[in-house]
Order: C-alpha cells, then sequence, then structure tokens
C-alpha cells in the first residue's frame, strides 16, 4: 500500500492511533508531517493538538502532550497521535472554581465533564479547564475522583507537596464527602437511615445514608449520603445493591433510567486543610 493510500484509509476512520519514530535529519513542522500520514486536514490536526491527543518523546523517556501548530521535527522523536473524531467534537461543561488557595482550588464539577483527559484527548476534563483558567501559570495535580457522570466538588492541587497531602487524606479516609442523591423506590424501607457496608472489590466500604424524602407518584426517594471510603462507583453499586439505584445510572441498576443525567451530586467536602492547618468545608453553590 502506497503511503498516500494509507493515509486515505486513515482520514476516513472515526477513531484510530498512529505511532511514528522519526528519523535523523528530519525537518519541517509537525502538524504538516501528521497532515501528511493521515490525510487529515491541517484545521483538523491543528485542533486535535489544541486539544491534547498528539504526544511527543524521546526515543527514551515519557512522553507529553504538545499542542503547539509550529512544533518542529526532530530526529529520534517519537510520535502518537490518537484520534477519535467522536470525543474531538464535543464541547464540554464548564467547571467553576469556587475557591483558590494557592496552593490548592476548589472547583464544581458539573455532570459529564471528566475528571482527567485520556490518551484520545483532555479538552473534555477538569483537569485541562484549571490549567486554561489559571493560564497554565501553576501546576496541576489531580488528588481524588469523581465520576464523569456525577456532579459536584473536586480538588485539584498547585503544588507537589500539596498534591501529596491531599492524596494522602483521601487515601487515609481523612476526608469526609457528602452526597446528596436520588434514588429508585422507597429507600426508607429499609430505615430512614443506617449504613451499607457490604465490601466492594474485597475491601471494606462503608456508606452512610439519611432519607430526606419520597415521593411516591414518581416512586423516588431523596438521600442524603456521606462516605469515608472511597471506592469506585462506591454509592453507585451501594444502592444498587439493596434495590435501590441512582436514578439516570448509565451502569447500574434497572428501570432506573432517564433522560437528565445521573442524580448524584457531591455537595460537601470536609477535611483538615493543610494551608490553614483547620478543619474547613466546603459546600458546592449547587447545594
Amino acid at each position: 500500500m502506497s503511503k498516500a493510500a494509507g493515509s486515505d484509509k486513515l482520514s476516513a476512520m472515526k477513531k484510530f492511533t498512529l505511532l511514528r519514530t522519526i528519523g535523523n535529519g528530519a525537518t519541517g513542522k509537525l502538524s504538516d508531517y501528521l497532515a501528511s500520514e493521515t490525510g487529515l486536514s491541517r484545521v483538523r490536526i491543528k485542533d486535535a493538538m489544541s486539544k491534547g491527543a498528539i504526544w511527543v518523546g524521546k526515543e527514551r523517556g515519557g512522553m507529553k502532550r504538545i499542542r503547539k501548530a509550529t512544533a518542529a521535527l526532530r530526529g529520534g522523536m517519537k510520535i502518537e497521535f490518537h484520534y477519535d473524531e467522536k470525543l474531538l467534537a464535543l464541547t464540554p461543561p464548564q467547571a467553576r472554581c469556587i475557591s483558590d488557595r494557592k496552593e490548592y482550588s476548589v472547583w464544581y464539577k458539573p455532570a459529564g465533564l471528566m475528571a482527567q483527559g485520556t490518551m484520545y484527548g483532555d479538552h473534555c476534563s477538569l483537569m485541562r479547564q484549571a490549567e486554561l483558567f489559571f493560564e497554565s501559570k501553576r501546576e496541576i495535580f489531580p488528588v481524588h475522583r469523581l465520576d464523569r457522570e456525577a456532579s459536584g466538588l473536586m480538588l485539584v492541587a498547585h503544588t507537589k507537596k500539596a498534591a501529596s497531602l491531599l492524596s494522602g487524606l483521601f487515601r487515609n479516609n481523612l476526608v469526609i464527602k457528602k452526597y446528596s442523591v436520588e434514588a429508585l423506590g422507597d429507600f426508607a424501607e429499609s430505615g430512614p437511615k443506617g449504613i451499607i457496608d457490604l465490601p466492594l472489590d474485597g475491601k471494606i466500604s462503608v456508606t452512610e445514608y439519611k432519607v430526606l424524602s419520597y415521593d411516591k407518584a414518581t416512586d423516588i426517594s431523596s438521600v442524603d449520603v456521606a462516605i469515608r471510603t472511597g471506592r469506585l462507583h462506591q454509592i453507585r453499586r451501594h444502592f444498587d445493591m439493596i434495590g435501590h439505584p441512582v436514578l439516570g445510572d448509565p451502569k447500574y441498576g434497572k428501570g432506573n433510567k432517564n433522560k437528565e443525567g445521573m442524580k448524584l451530586t457531591a455537595y460537601s467536602l470536609k477535611f483538615k486543610c493543610p494551608v490553614l492547618k483547620k478543619e474547613i468545608e466546603y459546600d458546592s453553590p449547587n447545594k
């Protein structure tokens, strides 16, 4: 297959990964080279670069995203182009910075926004939006996660020390995380409040809940939840395991789907602030 035929085949694909190592003596722009290799227009190449789909590195060493369309080819350069037409076409919802402690910031993440990007891009992530918000003048470190489908509060660290301290708080279950949840069925049948301590992935997992209300007409309960352990999809899995799946959850439960999205919001984070050296609680502006 000729180079032209190969590039035409790639440009017709909705998703692909291109791996290349540049030989010595190469010249020209990286964007022009990728346009030639893939058959994509230079406009689409530049868009993919700006959205974090293109990575470069040396023959030995790690890879990093490169966003400048004027970046030059260099001998020995390793290139990874992770192209996903569907992802690159998305317009992400916008997060809001609700508090800036310099060493870290507190954000409200809307539903549909990823916490971190993927190899295929990061423009739909909170980390990238925080980087742009601070005009790339601060380092950005994730310290915990929140499901893409969920909304609510997230912390972003801006120094390695803050990242280590905050990550340690989450890892040692020293952060009290509170959520508002809408679940299918009459949750109060299990009691107006209680604890779900079913193990997840073979690990201790504790979810405390308090039923706020139940609408018989819609068969939906409003529940206040607090967790200290942070297992993957902990609330979603626990609620499904006891027969009251989270409304709108795309993965867990039956009969709980809707058109409005998942009804789970992280509305409060309480911990000992490593900057102020005292207990502090952040509440969601959408509480």
